[in-house]
């Protein structure tokens, strides 16, 4: 069973419009956390359901989070300051299985921050696809830039990178070879696009799939996907069973 943490705030940066990243120290917390796990935070007094977020990064007793200002609860968060302390329930979930190789990672968008920890945990070569709306949307790129051998930006507009969407630049790695598998994180319909191209160059893909949650321990049942195991579909506790699932279980 996870167990809560008292965690000192470090930081509290903004990366851009809407989105921080706060750092936090927690020895206990930081030693047993591994990539593509998430954590779930008390966002104040009056407000009964924590917060799931995934760890971005880890940096000896410290972690760090990043995420969107969506609601109440991730604002009241967005104005924690350093010296404050966090009520944090961890870790959670299951998270990636590092093959030992050169791997890609693909974000979209809020679902980068998960990949840079996959990336510092890599013990091959990593290269990153990251997509985003817009070039005011980039975020982490001096982090990615400093861990991976090679750096994709994308853009729906054009206005950064390559314009388009990741499943260009994946499949022209894939095409060229030299990737044991690919790790994704972002929205459903960018990851059943990188799902399908996995498959169609036959490589390992894993995903961490983006659901709202109630508990963030399997209690409630809310956070549930489609997924085939063993011959038979079953509804996964996206909480509990993942959020990182091999890409051929989930029943897109």
């Amino acid at each position: 069973m996870p167990d809560i943490f008292n965690c000192d705030v470090i930081s509290n940066e903004i990366l851009c419009e809407s989105v921080h990243a706060i750092t936090v120290s927690c020895k206990s917390l930081a030693g047993i956390a591994h990539a593509g796990q998430f954590v779930s935070i008390k966002c104040g007094d009056e407000r009964l359901l924590r917060r799931p977020i995934s760890i971005c990064r880890k940096d000896n007793d410290n972690l760090a989070f990043a995420f969107e200002v969506k609601g109440e609860g991730t604002r009241w968060l967005s104005l924690r300051k350093p010296g404050e302390s966090l009520d944090v329930l961890g870790m959670l979930g299951n998270g990636f299985t590092m093959p030992e190789g050169n791997i890609i990672v693909v974000g979209g968008g809020i679902g980068t921050p998960p990949l840079l920890f996959a990336a510092q945990s890599s013990m091959g070569n990593v290269t990153a696809i990251l997509g985003f709306r817009d070039n005011s949307k980039i975020i982490l790129l001096n982090e990615f830039e400093s861990l991976c051998k090679s750096v994709y930006i994308t853009t729906d507009d054009g206005s950064s990178g390559i314009h388009g969407t990741v499943a260009l630049p994946l499949m022209e790695l894939l095409d060229k070879g030299g990737y044991i598998a690919v790790l994704a994180c972002g929205p459903r319909a960018m990851l059943k696009a990188v799902a399908d191209i996995c498959k169609q160059y036959n490589t390992s893909c894993q995903v961490s799939l983006e659901e709202r949650m109630a508990c963030g321990v399997g209690a409630c049942v809310v956070c549930t996907c489609a997924t085939l195991r063993d011959g038979a579909m079953s509804m996964s506790r996206i909480c509990k069973d993942g959020p990182v699932f091999d890409a051929d279980e989930v029943l897109w």
